[in-house]
């Protein structure tokens, strides 16, 4: 099993959608790492020679910002638009959607499961 950048790489797959199970890299991302590596995309991770994979490895630390390097500057700049009050700091202070998109009727994954309430009317045939 092949481990780049801290993550075991699936070897069934090939290493064009392989390397996506690193967080950071897209497909395109992906694809342009194996260009500028002159590796096939569709080699699967198991055919790989250890020369070609540490070829991905420097590749990768020399020119992307990958997993928790990453994850901690996404979070550190959340942190900051938090401190400073900007309008999406505070979105994401009240847990609520941050780029723009309508919570009248959607945003449940953000805002949560709410129970509508009905009238509060008993009907005439239940007892008190």
């Amino acid at each position: 099993m092949a481990r780049i950048a801290g993550v075991n790489i699936p070897t069934e797959k090939r290493i064009e959608i392989a390397l996506t199970y690193i967080f950071g890299i897209s497909l395109a991302t992906s694809r342009k790492i194996l260009a500028a590596t002159k590796i096939d995309g569709n080699i699967r991770v198991k055919n790989l020679t250890e020369s070609q994979v540490e070829s991905i490895r420097s590749y990768l630390d020399k020119n992307f910002k990958v997993e928790n390097d990453l994850r901690i500057e996404v979070s550190q700049n959340i942190k900051r638009l938090k401190e400073i009050n900007s309008y999406r700091g505070i979105r994401h202070i009240k847990n609520l959607p941050v780029r723009g998109q309508r919570t009248k009727t959607n945003a449940r994954t953000k805002r949560g499961k709410k129970v509508t309430v009905g009238s509060g009317r008993k009907l005439a045939a239940q007892k008190t």
